[in-house]
């Protein structure tokens, strides 16, 4: 009897031992489905990298009915990733979200068109139909056409905005002269549907010198004021940037690794190596800091709306290098 209760009380402590050295959870809500856009972080969980920085990493899927504000707000997520005319937009309307990190350096952004539509360049978009996501995709967009001095209500002097879903057919179906695609993903759709490169033009916002920062990681601004919380954004950004860098350096393995956490079964080896190479290159040139020259620059292209604005106002507090300085060290 004794010995059954030496053995109890030992698997007790133990088990006392277990939950006080329990990894610490964190919730993390992508923009989009699974796919390699996100593959840092698929990686930095496969390799083990949260697991060394004594993490729990949730890692939740996003699509077209999520919006990851709309999550934070809510209390479902503790970290999110999004472009940050997003996250300002939504700032300015009361939720302050707080960039902690920018893993990508460059933005992936274009318009693409046909060719034979007679766009050349920016100046025959006027009197034409483009398409554009929304539900925060649509900032960059708006802006441009803002600098273009192009109204977005349709008429021979502005643009028809066509509400594009998330899929390439109103180009296929010449619907739009020009949709929205990025590098990585929607352009090769077009391709692979069997429209030659010759046969389009593309216009890519880094080009054209507007384009604005994109998928950067964010927090609620409270939260930041608990030191527990500080310290494990830290831990996580160390280990989500560890992820990063071994997908640039093995594109093809992180594509697996995607396609392995992929429970849609949607996406498919081909795509998802050819995406990688292409995130790679934003991703390319970051640390994960964000430089505050490229806020500026998406601020100044923000506040260029005219009448219409993404931002009424410089925003205060926006981000914050506290995390990356302490994790990069």
């Amino acid at each position: 009897m004794k010995k059954l209760m030496i053995s109890a009380l030992a698997l007790m402590a133990a088990t006392a031992g277990g939950m006080a050295q329990a990894a610490d959870s964190v919730k993390l809500q992508l923009k989009w489905v699974t796919q390699a856009q996100f593959a840092g972080y698929y990686v930095a969980a496969e390799k083990g990298f949260y697991t060394d920085e004594d993490l729990d990493v949730t890692i939740m899927p996003g699509g077209p009915d999520i919006a990851p504000p709309q999550v934070m707000a809510g209390g479902g997520a503790d970290v999110m990733v999004d472009w940050l005319p997003s996250a300002l937009a939504a700032r300015e309307k009361g939720l302050p979200l707080v960039n902690i990190a920018q893993p990508f350096k460059s933005s992936g952004m274009m318009l693409t068109c046909l060719k034979e539509s007679g766009v050349a360049s920016p100046a025959d978009f006027k009197g034409k139909t483009l398409g554009v996501w929304f539900g925060g995709n649509e900032y960059p967009f708006l802006s441009w056409m803002a600098t273009l001095g192009l109204p977005t209500t349709g008429g021979a002097d502005g643009v028809e905005v066509l509400k594009q879903g998330f899929n390439v057919d109103p180009l296929l179906q010449k619907q739009a002269a020009c949709i929205s695609t990025m590098t990585y993903n929607e352009y090769w759709q077009v391709i692979d549907a069997g429209i030659k490169p010759e046969d389009l033009v593309t216009f890519k916002y880094e080009d054209e010198g507007v384009a604005t920062l994109e998928d950067g990681l964010y927090v609620l601004e409270d939260n930041l004021k608990d030191p527990a919380f500080e310290d494990k954004m830290v831990r996580f950004v160390r280990a989500s940037m560890k992820g990063w860098k071994y997908a640039e350096e093995n594109p093809d393995e992180a594509a697996m690794i995607v396609l392995d956490n992929d429970e849609t079964g949607a996406q498919t080896e081909e795509h998802q190596k050819r995406m990688m190479g292409e995130v790679a290159k934003l991703t390319a040139g970051s640390n994960g800091a964000l430089d505050p020259a490229d806020y500026d620059r998406t601020v100044k292209i923000l506040l260029a709306g005219g009448s219409d604005p993404v931002i009424s106002k410089a925003p205060e507090g926006a981000y914050t290098l506290d995390i990356t300085d302490k994790a990069l060290k």
